[in-house]
């Protein structure tokens, strides 16, 4: 079974941007294709406010990627939240969802709740509301966001983004019997992605 490596990080906004892409081309993969996610990690942990500059960059990058994708945003977000910086948690939280089968539902769920919904995904109250709509056991959900597994499970995937020397989100790799092979560094169209797998894997 070869596997399809998706790197991004749940508060980046051009994976939010490239979502519906992701959906399109999983499902054209063959069944031995197996997608695994790992974890960007933008920014690390804090509880300060983000700085004004930080906003106004985000913001920036906010309007490129509905410019660029059509992505839509809820700027409410930056009126009715104290924004803080850290995307650890929200990576913490998909990894905990992926201990029970949900880690792609929790990823889509917590861009829903910050680019959508105006939350703060970096929040665990946030965090542990969605997990009890996607259905998972919401105890140990929470109980797991502070596990020391959990927290090795995040440092491996950074780990693993550094060997596959991905600098840019989303990025896309395919692994192959000769390593890595390239799908997409950083957003791309649905047609670039469907081209590019459909030549890695020899599918019509």
């Amino acid at each position: 079974m070869s596997s399809l490596y998706y790197v991004g990080d749940p508060m980046c906004s051009w994976c939010w941007g490239f979502a519906p892409v992701l959906e399109d081309a999983v499902r054209i993969l063959p069944k031995e294709v197996e997608v695994r996610y790992i974890m960007g990690g933008l920014a690390r942990d804090s509880d300060e406010s983000m700085p004004e500059e930080v906003r106004n960059y985000i913001q920036d990058n906010w309007r490129a990627v509905a410019a660029t994708t059509g992505a839509q945003f809820n700027w409410e977000f930056w009126e009715k939240c104290d924004p803080r910086r850290s995307t650890y948690p929200s990576c913490r939280a998909t990894i905990a969802a992926g201990l029970q089968r949900a880690l792609p539902q929790m990823f889509s769920a917590l861009q829903r709740a910050f680019y959508l919904e105006a939350r703060n995904p970096s929040d665990s109250e946030t965090q542990i509301e969605l997990a009890e709509k996607l259905g998972l056991e919401v105890n140990r959900f929470a109980d797991d966001l502070v596990s020391s597994q959990v927290e090795e499970m995040l440092q491996a995937d950074f780990v693993q983004r550094r060997l596959m020397e991905v600098r840019e989100f989303p990025s896309m790799l395919l692994e192959t019997e000769k390593g890595y092979a390239n799908v997409l560094r950083g957003w791309a169209s649905l047609d670039t992605v469907l081209d590019r797998l459909r030549s890695l894997l020899k599918i019509p």
